[in-house]
Formats: structure tokens, C-alpha cells, sequence
């Protein structure tokens, strides 16, 4: 009993042993085909060098409840360490460089800048008042190094003083030379410090911040509020080359008032789109797709219910992996669906923006579909060409 076979890459030969012998030497092939079965492969943890690079493969870690615990905890302590951060008391305004004062001192008008005459046109050859830095209704403005230059008093260092103090230092100055002097002193443009508000607001750009505390929803609403992409749970506010998050539903959810959340000079606060926030699902699940995270939050077992589940078929429900890029490596968390408990630790999993949820193929699958590639036709076709013909 003679037949011909046809085999990978063009390659013939006749088997006289029989149909047997063709499915052991299919059988063989199948098993070889493991190392090159199409899809992403996860091995253990190793490292190989080259003459150029050397490529690290992350280790894999098994998702458990004590996971599933210390990964809760640190979200947690992280959270709380950026509203500590952020959460400081109120503290009245300061004068700075910068700054413009409207000072009055009553029955005395030549020493007011508000009262001061109209300068004359240019070219009128008008000096003195011309001259002045006090110009009328501009005010008296703060130099550069913190100090105020004022009819009588001279230079007075007001920098770093809150109006109040600012008030009460002048007056004293002015009473070597008036009698009881009474003083009128405001703030008349506030330009020493301001905050940067970028993102998804109505108008972004700089707010001044005045004698009223600028918190984080106060200035959220100088820029005219959130649009409707906007990402509550995920507020950068940026200090000293520092970046905190805020999480603006979690601490309602908490109780805690985000106006508690104080800016100071120098701050950017950015509100990024929920289209940056989101978590990729791939391999097999039943509807592989990009989803937008929840306010900030979305377990696996959310995810794969949102993918429709685990590919009955095709998918290995022991090999669910999480690859997460933290800091300079990335990380890859495996779940093994099948171990009893384990829709109760995916559902305690929070996954973080820019995750990739993958779901790896049964070795059948991933047998067939390298066969399928090798040869024209499918596994059973495969299977039938053995069978040799009956005469």
C-alpha cells in the first residue's frame, strides 16, 4: 500500500507504513510548531545579552489576594499623600514685586497717585510730574526688589507683607512728618502671583491670584469649568517639579471638599481628556477594544465583561495577563480564571490608564493556526491528506 503526501514548504515523500505513520509524522510536526504558534508569548523572567543591547524580559506575577490587598494599599497611601500634599490652610495675601498699591492719604492729596494732575503731552517739554513713576490712577507699583517709593516715607520694603502690615508700616514712616496721618491702602492690581490652568477647560491660561485663596475649584471656574471630556479623577497639579493627582470624585465619595485642595504661585494645574485614560484589551476576548476608565476606575473583571468575556473557544482562561508600564520597566500580572476564587480577586484588580489586558490562545489554537499559515487549508484538511487512499 503505497500513497503520496504532501508536506510543509513543497517537501513530498511516500510513507509505505501506512496511515499511522502519516499521523505520528503529523503529530510530530504539530508539537514542533509550539516555539513559532502565533500571538504574544510570556515566558519566565530572563536576560540575554548582545553585542548591542541587552533585552529584559519582565517576571511574570500571579495575581492573588495578597496582590490584590498590597496593590489597594498603595493606591490608597498614594492618594492620600497627594492631598496631603495639597491640603494647607489658607494664608492671607502678600505683596510682592509686581504688585500695584492704590495709597491715599486723606487730607493730603498731593501724595496721592489717584489725585496727582493729568501728565503733560509729549513733547510739551513738561517735567517733574511727567517724570513721576506715580501716574494718575495707576497707582504705586512694587520694584523688583520688594520696595515702594512714597513722598516722605522713601523707600519702604512692603514685600512680603499682607496689606494690614503693609498699612501700618507706612503710617508709622509717614508720622515723622505728618501729624496723625490716616492712611488708605489696597491692592489695585494683583500681578506678583498666578496660576496656569491647561487642558480641558473653556479658557485655559494664566489666573491671577488676588486677596481671595485660590483653590482648585476656584480656579477650575476663573477658567470658565470642565468640558464634557474632561477627567475628574485624574487633575494634575504640578508644584516644584512635582506632579500630584487629585481625584476630585473619590474625595467627594470621601467627604473630603475639594476647595480644601490650596494653589500657590507657580502652579499648573491640567485637566487631561478621558481619552487619555484608557485600557486596551486584546487576543482572546470575544470584542478586543480600547475602554475609557470610570471616573478613574475599572477592574479586570470589569474589562472582560466589557470585551465579552474570555473566547470560550479559542482562549486560555489560565493564562489572563495585565502588562503595565511603571516607571522605566513594565510589569506583567497573570490571572488564572479557572482557580476558585478568581472572578473575586479580577474584580478587586484596578487596572491604571494605558494597561493592556491580553488573553492568551489554548495550545490547540495556536497549533492550528500555525499549521493554517504553514499550509493551505485547515487542521482536518491536514489530518485527511494521512489517510491513504483504498484501491
Amino acid at each position: 500500500m503505497r500513497s503520496r503526501y504532501t508536506l510543509v514548504g513543497g517537501l513530498s515523500a511516500r510513507l509505505s507504513t501506512g496511515w499511522n505513520t502519516g499521523l505520528i509524522a503529523l503529530v510530530m510536526l504539530l508539537a514542533g510548531c509550539t516555539a513559532m504558534a502565533p500571538g504574544i508569548q510570556f515566558s519566565a523572567a530572563r536576560s540575554t545579552a548582545g553585542e548591542d543591547e541587552q533585552k529584559i524580559h519582565p517576571q511574570i506575577r500571579p495575581i492573588t489576594p495578597a496582590l490584590v490587598s498590597a496593590e489597594r494599599e498603595a493606591r490608597d497611601r498614594r492618594v492620600a499623600d497627594d492631598i496631603g500634599a495639597l491640603m494647607l490652610p489658607p494664608e492671607p495675601y502678600r505683596i510682592e514685586a509686581g504688585d500695584v498699591l492704590g495709597i491715599v492719604v486723606w487730607d493730603h492729596p498731593e501724595l496721592s497717585a489717584t489725585m496727582l494732575p493729568p501728565p503733560a503731552a509729549a513733547g510739551a517739554g513738561a517735567i517733574g510730574i511727567a517724570a513721576s513713576p506715580m501716574q494718575p490712577g495707576s497707582g504705586f507699583e512694587i520694584d523688583q526688589q520688594g520696595m515702594l517709593d512714597f513722598p516722605y516715607a522713601g523707600r519702604v520694603k512692603l514685600a512680603g507683607l499682607t496689606p494690614p502690615e503693609a498699612h501700618a508700616l507706612l503710617t508709622k514712616r509717614l508720622a515723622f512728618y505728618l501729624r496723625a496721618p490716616k492712611v488708605t491702602l489696597r491692592v489695585m492690581a494683583y500681578r506678583s502671583k498666578r496660576v496656569y490652568v491647561d487642558g480641558e477647560v473653556k479658557s485655559p491660561g494664566v489666573q491671577p491670584i488676588n486677596d481671595i485663596a485660590m483653590t482648585l475649584t476656584e480656579a477650575i471656574n476663573r477658567a470658565g469649568g470642565m468640558n464634557p471630556v474632561a477627567d475628574q479623577s485624574r487633575v494634575m497639579v504640578t508644584r516644584a517639579g512635582k506632579t500630584y493627582q487629585v481625584n476630585l470624585p473619590l474625595l467627594v465619595q470621601r467627604g473630603i471638599n475639594p476647595s480644601a485642595v490650596m494653589l500657590q504661585n507657580g502652579d499648573l494645574v491640567r485637566l487631561p481628556s478621558r481619552e487619555d485614560s484608557k485600557v486596551f484589551l486584546s487576543g482572546e476576548v470575544s470584542a478586543p477594544r480600547a475602554l475609557a476608565m470610570r471616573n478613574g476606575r475599572l477592574t479586570l473583571n470589569e474589562a472582560l465583561g466589557e470585551a465579552g468575556g474570555i473566547n470560550p473557544v479559542t482562549g486560555d482562561a489560565r493564562k489572563v495577563y495585565v502588562v503595565r508600564r511603571h516607571d522605566q520597566e513594565s510589569i506583567v500580572y497573570q490571572l488564572d480564571a479557572n482557580a476558585p476564587g478568581a472572578l473575586a480577586m479580577a474584580e478587586g484588580f484596578e487596572l491604571n490608564p494605558k494597561d493592556v489586558v491580553y488573553v492568551a490562545a489554548t495550545a490547540l489554537t495556536n497549533w492550528n493556526r500555525t499549521i493554517s499559515a504553514m499550509i493551505p487549508g485547515s487542521l482536518p484538511t491536514a489530518v485527511i491528506a494521512t489517510t491513504p487512499a483504498v484501491r
